[in-house]
């Protein structure tokens, strides 16, 4: 079943954490991530509270191929730039089958 990893971001060295994006695709694509929504701008919080300004939507296959991913040494080593530049909260949230109105 698809898991999503929902990122929150606050960047504080947007320089250095260009490598961080520099290096991300290829690591990320071999594990069967597909890139859903990041945003550009500040996130908009319709209710409540959101840590941290910036949000980022990924797709996994299974939650193997998310964890595999964010434990592939490639990435762990890119991980490091990430914890440098920007503080972030990253989650697992397991998919559902769609729900479709009735009628």
């Amino acid at each position: 079943m698809t898991v999503y990893v929902i990122g929150q971001l606050d960047i504080h060295d947007p320089e250095r954490y260009r490598a961080y994006l520099d290096g991300f695709m290829p690591s990320f694509s071999r594990h069967g991530g597909t890139l859903l929504a990041t945003s550009a701008a500040e996130t908009t919080v319709l209710e409540g509270s959101w840590a941290f300004p910036k949000t980022v939507i990924m797709a996994f296959p299974d939650k193997a191929s998310a964890q595999a991913w964010h434990s592939d040494p490639e990435y762990v080593e890119l991980a490091r730039i990430r914890h440098q530049t920007a503080r972030t909260n990253l989650v697992i949230v397991e998919g559902i089958s769609p729900v479709r109105p009735e009628g």
